[in-house]
């Protein structure tokens, strides 16, 4: 492979990861079999890629950098890539009956984007693992009664099951970010979507539930107009959205809708 010298786009947010190691142990512990459809969302200058098309031949690549296409293009010229905007791209499609896998090395700025939209698509993803801005993976798989804890943990707690993986050092990357990262995995395979009525009326309470945080349920939910006394059976509304687990989100937006 010739190597290139590296031009990250600030407009993009480019930060390239250029450890081998920590390359290797991210596809490492996504565990691909040869079977797996996996898609690489901003495989940059290929140093996740590699690693994965030793393990699986289907794959998709979907960058959005000219320059950085037509280089993957060369280092690998029998692999799919997509010069497209991952927020553009129609993920039903890649799926053809069978379900796929996300990787990727995120960009710090488009972050929360990025993951609701493969949360939205979850009827066609087995699981995604991504790696994200440490801050952000933190508060996503926070639990109730923290500062973490808010409308990203609630909503992907609720259609998948986030972990955890391991940390990245600012000091892997080039140019070298602010802040660490971290890997974590979403199982699309785990929800808690069957125990919600009205999805869209549970989105919508959630996130008015933590619209004014410091708040009471009982003045945060005003907006929605329903009888909070109604059927709450003894629901105490003086408390915090932050103090609700996701179940109990779940059970009190049902009485709701």
């Amino acid at each position: 492979m010739t190597e290139k010298k590296i031009y990250p786009k600030k407009s993009l947010g480019q930060n390239y990861l250029v450890d081998n190691n920590i390359c290797k142990s991210i596809v490492d512990t996504f565990n691909i079999h040869t079977t797996d459809h996996v898609i690489e969302i901003g495989p940059g200058q290929g140093a996740i890629t590699k690693y994965v098309l030793e393990r699986t031949k289907n794959y998709t690549g979907i960058e959005l950098d000219s320059n950085n296409f037509r280089l993957l293009q060369q280092y690998f010229p029998s692999a799919e890539f997509l010069n497209v905007d991952f927020m553009d791209y129609q993920i039903t499609h890649a799926c053809d009956g069978n379900k796929v896998r996300f990787i990727g090395n995120i960009p710090y700025n488009i972050t929360t984007p990025i993951v609701f939209k493969l949360m939205d698509s979850r009827n066609c993803i087995t699981d995604a693992q991504l790696m994200i801005q440490e801050e952000v993976a933190l508060r996503i798989a926070a639990n109730p009664n923290s500062k973490e804890y808010g409308i990203p943990s609630v909503l992907l707690q609720a259609f998948s099951k986030p972990e955890l993986k391991f940390k990245v050092s600012k000091n892997c990357f080039y140019p070298k970010p602010k802040v660490d990262s971290r890997i974590i995995y979403f199982d699309f395979g785990i929800s808690k979507e069957n125990n919600i009525k009205n999805i869209e009326f549970f989105r919508k309470f959630v996130k008015t539930a933590f619209s004014q945080r410091r708040k009471t349920l009982r003045n945060s939910l005003k907006s929605l107009e329903i009888d909070l006394n109604a059927s709450a059976n003894g629901f105490d509304f003086n408390r915090r959205a932050e103090s609700l687990s996701v179940d109990e989100f779940i059970t009190l937006a049902d009485t709701f809708c």
